[in-house]
């Protein structure tokens, strides 16, 4: 097997920018108050930072399948197809791993058959543990089709698995991807799911020589590939989450904007990026906020909005439960109120313990009360401003990306 298919001259850059591209498809009060020092709370709670995107290595761009949208589609011509060996992409991954210190994705199209794919994935990774015997994090894709056994062999390599659903309707498969299919997808996340338990009882088992195990698995959506809504996108994500304990659903948007061989009937779409961030944000809302599809994107209005992040949108909807009373409210409406998140609700709840909350209170706590000040009382006081007109609320939460 040739290590690539490229001019002998191509550096590192150059290789990892081709790769990126071939993995494009695989987120106050005046009157002074006693305020006790809350430095203690603000240290222990705080909000995780956002880890920069993991650098993704392909194995291989030379597809089979020929799925209208990919760049590595097996009915496109192109002189730059490339099959690393496992040893050449273990050293460039560890490389890679190393200056990114957040790990490695480790993903390929699929080359000769999905089985053939897999076993090249699991000797790079057995290559990059064992030989090389690096210990970070390694997120490794899984061929849709691949054998239960490869699966499982990968799964004492990686930290991370998953095969992406793709489409968020089955019929989606024979209209943009048809050599792919829902049963060649769902039984290697079932497997998958089946094996991050298996691992997870060894550990709380304490086995003394219970073998390492993928902890976590991710899936990838394509949205607007099949003309579908907002609510069918979340919904779906949301019985992902349940059923395969993901870790994470990533939205990619879908990207038709040239006549691919086999797809003469396939209408051009290019999916808005905005549309994605939107997505995310309303992804986190359900797995975070606790929040349900049916509340973000009501039957009523099944999309997401340019104008307004979800959360806001859902404000706007319930704008009668405002202002809540944050010295009352539980941690589960204090989050629903906007610019208030995760972390300054733990704040605000763990304050209670200790003082009445005012506005003055709220700014020691690290709450910017420009935009919260409108839907909230502290100790009966309201600073907002006193009007029912909603058009004033829509202005203030108006955040268009």
């Amino acid at each position: 097997m040739a290590n690539m298919i490229f001019k002998q001259s191509i550096d590192l850059a150059e290789r990892i920018n081709i790769m990126q591209r071939d993995s494009i498809f695989d987120v106050a009060d005046g009157n002074e108050v006693y305020i006790p020092d809350f430095t203690a709370i603000k240290s222990e709670i705080k909000s995780k930072s956002t880890l920069p995107p993991l650098p993704k290595m392909m194995l291989s761009n030379d597809c089979i399948f020929n799925c209208a949208y990919c760049f590595c589609r097996a009915g496109i011509d192109s002189k730059d197809r490339y099959t690393y060996t496992p040893k050449a992409l273990a050293e460039m991954s560890v490389d890679i791993a190393k200056i990114s210190k957040q790990g490695v994705f480790i993903s390929s199209a699929i080359c000769k058959n999905a089985n053939y794919t897999g076993e090249l994935i699991l000797e790079t990774l057995k290559i990059i543990r064992k030989t090389l015997r690096y210990t970070g994090f390694i997120h490794a894709k899984v061929m849709p089709g691949t054998d239960p056994e490869l699966i499982r062999q990968t799964s004492l390599y990686a930290n991370r698995m998953g095969v992406n659903i793709e489409v968020a309707k089955s019929e989606g498969y024979a209209q943009i991807a048809r050599n792919k299919s829902k049963d060649k997808i769902i039984p290697p996340m079932r497997q998958i799911r089946e094996l991050i338990n298996m691992g997870q009882d060894f550990k709380a088992a304490k086995f003394r020589h219970a073998p390492y195990m993928a902890s976590s698995q991710a899936t990838q959506l394509m949205a607007g590939s099949t003309n579908e809504n907002d609510y069918e996108i979340l919904r779906l994500s949301s019985a992902l989450y349940k059923k395969y304990e993901m870790k994470r659903v990533y939205y990619t948007p879908f990207q038709y904007t040239w006549d691919a061989k086999g797809y003469k009937d396939l209408p051009q779409v290019a999916t808005p990026v905005w549309r994605m961030k939107r997505l995310y944000q309303a992804d986190r809302l359900m797995e975070v906020y606790g929040f349900t599809p049916e509340e973000i994107t009501p039957e009523s209005d099944p999309y997401l909005v340019n104008d307004f992040d979800p959360k806001a949108a859902w404000a706007l909807r319930n704008i009668h439960l405002y202002p809540v009373e944050v010295n009352k409210a539980d941690y589960e409406m204090l989050i629903r109120v906007p610019g208030l998140g995760t972390t300054y609700a733990k704040r605000i709840i763990e304050a209670r313990k200790v003082c009445k909350i005012t506005h003055d209170v709220l700014r020691q706590l690290g709450v910017a009360l420009k935009r919260c000040r409108h839907f909230i009382t502290c100790n009966g006081v309201f600073v907002g401003d006193s009007t029912d007109n909603l058009d004033m609320y829509k202005k203030l939460l108006a955040s268009p990306l």
